[in-house]
């Protein structure tokens, strides 16, 4: 056992909160799920102003169904900072060159009224690897 790392109950409890936000969309009891890339390339590009960005919105906004995840870097450095949207019965849809202004905006167009944001949109779909 040396050199494991032993399972804390912070960790079960982490781990619980997280299946359960994944959880929420599909059950229908959230509106979106908002992912913000955040590798080392997506921090250096300005990702955490994006993610201060929709927070402040949620915020402004007043909502509580939009689940706010993080992820590494997603393999377009050039393009971060990126984030994903994913709505309920629909493919999700990736934003790249996000500013917190463009966050605003995709945020209000897609998130609330569901109408992507065609001239910022970077790619549409689940990426699959054959």
């Amino acid at each position: 056992m040396a050199g494991k790392k032993k399972l804390r109950i912070q960790d079960l409890a982490k781990i619980r909160e997280k299946t359960k936000s994944l959880m929420t969309i599909r059950e229908g009891e959230g509106r979106a799920r908002v992912t913000v890339h955040m590798g080392t390339c997506g921090i250096a590009a300005g990702a955490r102003d994006i993610m201060d960005a929709l927070l402040g919105e949620i915020s402004k906004a007043q909502v509580q169904d939009i689940i706010v995840t993080t992820s590494g870097c997603a393999g377009l450095c050039n393009a971060e900072p990126m984030i994903t949207i994913e709505l309920k019965n629909q493919p999700p849809v990736k934003y790249g060159y996000v500013t917190p202004e463009k966050m605003q905006k995709i945020f209000v167009q897609h998130i609330l009224g569901g109408q992507m944001v065609t001239d910022l949109v970077l790619a549409v779909g689940s990426e699959t690897v054959y």
